[in-house]
């Protein structure tokens, strides 16, 4: 059983080159990025206390978010490089969550692969810039981070496989990824994650 899927498209090339020609923003928006990651597998247990099946591996995973974003905070301050002011919307993801059904099940499903998908997406674009940075410890950081982000992408479809019919799960996945691919194409091209 295949638990993460491939992803309709690749981020381009201009997506990478315009992160590495100003990656200071990147590290900012990546923080934000963690931070909020973190809080959205708080929210699950939050919105859904009695999936009891899956708590324990939405704390562990908001608790892995959070040390993310310490380790990016790391890297900021040893760059001189302050967290923006205002975290501002993610319209990537805004729009993805709008892509959503509204009906009780179909949402939590949703809300689960299309965790799924950016976690999948974010594992994509690590790998992206780990393969353009130098060598040292940036690098080194962002191979591990990949590797991170790529299990988060299997733990969200494993977390729905729980609840919901195999066929479902994986015809759903299937449109939602084109939705995400299309999603992400309409985006301006800058140096954030999304």
């Amino acid at each position: 059983m295949k638990l993460s899927i491939e992803l309709a498209k690749p981020s381009s090339q201009e997506w990478i080159d315009t992160v590495m020609a100003d990656f200071d923003s990147f590290l900012q928006d990546h923080a934000n990025c963690e931070r909020k990651a973190s809080s959205m597998a708080m929210s699950f247990v939050a919105k859904y206390p009695d999936r009891i099946e899956i708590i324990p591996e939405l704390i562990e995973t908001g608790i892995e978010e959070l040390e993310h974003f310490q380790q990016v905070y790391e890297i900021m301050e040893k760059r001189g490089v302050q967290l923006p002011a205002k975290m501002g919307q993610d319209l990537y993801v805004k729009d993805l969550v709008d892509a959503c059904r509204s009906d009780v099940e179909g949402r939590f499903m949703d809300r689960l692969l299309l965790a799924s998908i950016i976690e999948c997406r974010g594992a994509e674009r690590f790998r992206m810039v780990y393969e353009a940075l130098p060598e040292g410890d940036l690098k080194k950081f962002y191979h591990n981070l990949w590797a991170s982000e790529a299990k988060h992408g299997n733990i969200f479809v494993k977390m729905a496989l729980i609840y919901f019919d195999e066929k479902e799960v994986y015809d759903r996945l299937k449109v939602l990824n084109e939705i995400e691919s299309t999603i992400l194409y309409r985006q301006p091209l800058k140096p954030a994650l999304h």
